[in-house]
This record gives C-alpha cells, structure tokens and sequence, in this order.
C-alpha cells in the first residue's frame, strides 16, 4: 500500500500547477509517497490518481456546524480535579460558567471534559462524570452561549447525558473502541464525532507504546476506526481524526507525526490537533510546569495549521486566537 502526503504551501502567491489542500489556506504542487520498507520519495499533482486528488482536495465542509475552510479553535474546559494541566480550576459549576463565557469569545467550539485521561490516570465512574459535565453544558446553555459543545468522553451514557444537555459532538479518545455502546449512540443521535489514536488505556497507554511505522500506523488504525464507524452507522460526513498526539507515544513518536501530520488529509476528513501542554512541549522547551507552556503550544499548534489542520484544540484560547490572527496576516498579507 502506498501512502499520499500533500506538501503544504502556505505563500500568498498561488503558484502554478498546485491544488487546494482539502478546501482550505493551503496548497500542494507536489505529495510525497510513502510506503513500507521503502525509501519515500516525490512526485508532483499531476500524476495522482483522480480519487488521490479528491481525496485531498475536497472541502471539508462542516463539522459541529463550523464550517473547515479556516483554522477553527476548540476550548479545552476540563471540569476535573485531576486533569494534568487545570485540574481542580474549574470543577465547580460556577467557575467552570466564567471560564466557558471568557472561552466563548474567541473559541469556534468548546470541548467539555469531566474525566481525566492523562497518563496514569484512573478511570471515573459514568455517574460521577455525568454529574461534573452535564450540569455545566446546561448552565452554558441557560446562560445563551451558543458555540458547538464537545463531550469528551469514551462512555456511552455520559454521551448521551452531555447531549440531551445541548452538547452537540461527541470526542472519543478511544475512537469508539472503549464502550461498545457508543457507536449505535453516535449514529442514532446523529451527531459529530471525533476518532482518536491511542492503544491501551490511560493507565498504561505510555508503558513503552511501539510501532513499526508510527506514521503509518497510526494512519491505517484511524482509517479503519473510520470504516468501522461507517458500518455502525455513522454518516463520514461526521467523522472527524485525531492522530493523537501524547497518547500512546514517545518523544520521538510526537514529533514524527508532527512533522508529517499533512498525511492524514489523505483520508479526507477534517483533522484535529490536540497538543496543547502536554509533555514534550515542556520536554523540548525547558518548561515542566504544564500551566506554562503556552508559547509551546501556540508554536505547535502554527505548525499544524501550516499544515492545513482544520480544529486545534488547545487550553489558551486568546493566545491562540491571537497567535492565528498574526499568523494570516503575515503569511497571507490579509488584514483580520
């Protein structure tokens, strides 16, 4: 099997013989090609194949009613008291209210979670995550913030709380693979869903995770974690990827997929980047303190989007609106 990386170009001059990269602020004269065992190597646009070349050009349309032709920020809300970043900031109702309305003014969506699944962590009872996250989403409600709400949850009931609460998109860290309830939940609610990599669980997920190919790997898990999500039910238009980064990986793991993340447009959904604190941020800049790798993240996350990611879901949203706003204008000479 061969694999299609599209090679971003961001330049405010639209060079000839280049195509749209999935509809969106980038595009590609040339793709590499990957394959097992093999040196890549590569080759321009016009020797894909048609279904290559819509696999990566087509627009991404809608996810969670946002459309995905801009790069679109998801606010992280953790409403845990052990989550490895803002554990315990915002697990009461009324603090986890202020700090949704602040997210709200420059957040496209807002990403609600009530367990904990950084490394190490131990799995919450579906009735205490019930009780942390859906009293928060119908307060957001009530209160008219009207962005697009994730559930980030693997357990089917807490879903389906989160969404009779007027949450509107599911986030499976698991891909749909820890409770097997939550497929037939997303296809009957209809809603939006996010597929994450990861192997294992939280609690074991980073004991010495390996791979032949990470890159590789981790696209051929997410492809058929798409299939499989098709069979049950769930429309592909509301299917969105996750590689998931810090999850089940190492150091080098991260920055392999970092450095490549444009391969997985080739499966032709919108692509999330959730690197926001996390570990090899603080590994790489010196910065043990979670709470303080901000500059990190908004680095990594330009870094996704120069490679047409469509949703970065990160914990400082005004940085990063910010941080985004430069970035198109310097890059695309295009006044906010």
């Amino acid at each position: 099997m061969i694999y299609i990386r599209p090679i971003p170009l961001c330049d405010p001059a639209e060079l000839p013989a280049t195509l749209p990269l999935a509809g969106g602020w980038c595009r590609f004269s040339h793709v590499e090609v990957l394959e097992r065992g093999r040196p890549s190597h590569v080759m321009p646009v016009a020797e894909l194949s048609e279904a290559q070349t819509l696999a990566l050009t087509a627009d991404r349309g809608t996810f969670g009613a946002v459309t995905m032709d801009q790069p679109r920020i998801m606010g992280i809300l953790n409403v845990t008291p052990d989550s490895f970043s803002d554990g315990g900031l915002f697990d009461r109702p009324d603090t986890a209210l202020m700090a949704a309305r602040r997210m709200a003014a420059n957040a496209d969506m807002l990403d609600i979670g009530g367990e904990s699944t950084r490394p190490g962590a131990i799995e919450v009872d579906a009735s205490e995550e019930i009780a942390r996250t859906a009293p928060v989403i119908s307060a957001m409600r009530a209160a008219g913030i009207a962005r697009p709400i994730s559930i980030d949850t693997r357990k089917a009931v807490v879903a389906g709380a989160a969404l009779a609460a007027g949450a509107g998109i599911v986030n499976d860290v698991s891909a749909l693979t820890h409770d097997p309830a939550m497929a037939r939940l997303v296809a009957e609610a209809g809603a939006p869903v996010i597929l994450m990599h990861s192997i294992g669980n939280p609690q074991t997920m980073q004991d010495d995770p390996r791979y032949d190919d990470v890159l590789l790997d981790v696209y051929d898990a997410l492809r058929h974690h798409i299939a499989w999500a098709e069979a049950a039910g769930i429309a592909r238009s509301r299917i969105a990827v996750d590689p998931g980064i810090g999850f089940s990986k190492t150091l080098e793991h991260n920055l392999t997929l970092l450095a490549r993340l444009s391969l997985f447009h080739s499966l032709g959904l919108p692509v999330l980047l959730g690197a926001s604190r996390k570990r090899f941020i603080g590994t790489l800049s010196g910065e043990y303190e979670a709470a303080r790798r901000m500059p990190g993240s908004i680095a990594v996350a330009l870094g996704g989007v120069a490679q047409g990611v469509q949703i970065i879901r990160v914990h400082d949203v005004d940085e990063t609106r910010a941080a985004l706003r430069l970035w198109r204008a310097t890059t695309k000479g295009i006044h906010p």
